[in-house]
């Protein structure tokens, strides 16, 4: 790592905001990890389960715009301890009132897209303690915190298999309340922080095509990763009969991949740039998922191609987000609201449409099929975007 980034910026804050987003995200996949325990217990079928499992990620995306609103308001520490709170006490709640019906488990849902939020709060927190030539570097790291993911794929089929899965949304309290305390005595607020938004300052935002693309470039990268990290321990389950701890640890193995190559993808936009990099990555993902959705005959087949979409994903994540500060400097916390949003949007859409598809078809392919299509589309929108943003910088 560049000597220069460790004295740039406050090392401690990056810590609390990867810390803080990591046990975030841990929580708000919850229900993928458990949906083959819940499913069991509440006689779910696959249409059912794909949508409580994508209900999180869809909460999670409309509380974004207003975390980061808020955030542009109050200062991303505040707001940081406001949400985890709340997610605290309600899942303290939810042990206690041990809710057993389907519809009962959206109240759940809900609580848990409050942790999905974290995004919007964590990355304007590491952003905003390091100039423009590290942010891509930065915001790989704090955004690495979405390894929480994998950490939730990893223990939670093999503690509700102990337990039961109510219990485990319990225990899911305790890392939330050490990262709590860490983050009071780590994370710093900045010392500045952009004035309070108003509805006129919204308009030339959603006005912009920038705002737009970055936008949908992040409904796909990390659409996909979130939406495969909710899914995925489902998907082995289903269709190779993995047991729910096997197919947890290999979703974790995966998101762990994809989580942990995020900063390289931040680095690599900041050394070629952020629309080249996508071009590439778009390209490979959409021949990756394109492959994926013929219905690989091997569990082993299955998971290198897994493994090496999350890869792909997870270095898109980190060289959009580069973008973010860059298009947009003056509204980086309005942006990582609308783009986290848009972000959990296409993860609701993956996680839901590849239980659609089982429950519709008896086949996932037609949901990784149509993932991959949208992969290609992305390659070529990305392609515009660049030449057209290098023709105006010059």
């Amino acid at each position: 790592m560049d000597k220069g980034f460790l004295k740039a910026g406050h090392a401690p804050t990056l810590l609390a905001a990867f810390l803080y987003f990591d046990v975030s995200f841990m929580v708000w996949v919850l229900l993928g990890p458990l949906g083959i325990s819940i499913a069991h217990d509440l006689h779910l079928n696959a249409g059912q389960k794909g949508l409580l499992v994508a209900t999180p990620v869809l909460a999670g995306a409309g509380l974004r715009v207003i975390a980061g609103a808020l955030v542009d308001v109050f200062g991303p520490r505040r707001v940081a301890i406001a949400a985890q709170v709340s997610v605290i006490l309600g899942l303290w709640l939810t042990w206690l009132l041990a809710p057993h019906s389907y519809l009962s488990m959206f109240w759940v849902a809900l609580v848990l897209g409050i942790a999905g939020a974290s995004f919007a709060v964590a990355l304007p927190l590491a952003s905003v303690w390091y100039p423009p030539r590290y942010q891509g570097t930065a915001l790989g790291i704090a955004g690495a915190g979405n390894s929480g993911t994998a950490l939730a794929s990893l223990f939670a089929p093999g503690l509700a298999a102990m337990v039961g899965w109510l219990n485990v949304l319990g225990l899911a309290t305790l890392p939330l309340i050490a990262v709590l305390i860490a983050f009071l005595c780590l994370a710093r607020e900045p010392a500045s922080r952009p004035s309070m938004p108003s509805l006129s300052s919204w308009g030339p935002i959603l006005k912009s095509g920038g705002c737009w693309a970055l936008m949908f470039f992040y409904s796909v990268t990390f659409g996909g990763f979130v939406g495969l990290a909710a899914f995925l321990t489902i998907y082995f389950n289903d269709q190779y009969h993995l047991a729910p701890a096997t197919a947890g640890a290999c979703t974790a193995f995966v998101v762990f991949a994809g989580s942990f190559i995020r900063p390289v993808g931040g680095a690599l936009a900041d050394r070629i740039g952020g629309t080249k990099a996508l071009m590439l990555i778009y390209g490979v993902a959409g021949l990756i998922f394109l492959l994926i959705s013929t219905g690989l005959p091997s569990v082993f087949l299955a998971f290198g191609a897994f493994f090496l979409g999350m890869v792909t994903l997870g270095l898109g994540n980190g060289a959009v987000f580069q973008l973010v500060p860059i298009r947009f400097p003056q509204q980086v916390g309005i942006l990582t609201g609308l783009v986290g949003m848009a972000g959990g949007v296409g993860g609701f859409y993956l996680a839901s449409s590849l239980g659609a598809a089982r429950q519709t078809t008896g086949s996932y392919g037609p949901g990784f099929f149509i993932f991959a299509l949208v992969c290609f589309i992305a390659c070529g929108c990305v392609t515009g975007c660049h030449a057209r943003w290098t023709e105006r910088a010059q």
